[in-house]
């Protein structure tokens, strides 16, 4: 039997959780009614210029980094995207957003965004986001 993480790893999605979300989203607007890594934004990490390829687009301009874990670096590049693109609106979809963040810490991955101004949710892109009204999308080189 194939597990739903390798079934969506074969057809291009890098976990089940993608998969999940990208079939929601291909049932509300249709396969080419939202972008599957199809935006690269720069951002720059100490010394070297970088891009990050979100996981989704949405038609209204929310952008949806699904996550199982949700590493150090993860959270890391989030930080550094948000201080260079503040008028981006990245939202996440946690698989546990109760997950703690390592073995040792209390904070989850839900009090991490809450913290730090990102909006989550849990499996699947909640109704409301999907709703939302359309944002003007302005991508270009860091500051």
């Amino acid at each position: 039997m194939t597990s739903n993480a390798a079934i969506g790893i074969r057809h291009g999605f890098r976990s089940g959780l993608e998969e999940k979300i990208a079939a929601t989203l291909e049932a509300l607007f249709g396969p080419s009614g939202f972008g599957y890594e199809s935006l690269k934004i720069p951002f720059i990490k100490p010394q070297r210029t970088h891009k990050y390829t979100p996981d989704f687009i949405l038609p209204n301009g929310i952008i949806i980094e699904s996550k199982g874990r949700f590493l150090t670096a993860d959270r890391q590049k989030h930080l550094l995207i948000k201080e260079q693109h503040p008028h981006l609106d990245i939202r996440f979809v946690f698989s546990n957003p109760r997950a703690r963040i390592s073995k040792r810490s209390k904070t989850t991955y839900a009090d991490w965004c809450e913290k730090h101004g990102f909006l989550y949710a849990h499996e699947v892109i909640p109704d409301a986001w999907l709703h939302e009204p359309a944002k003007e999308i302005i991508y270009g080189n860091p500051q």
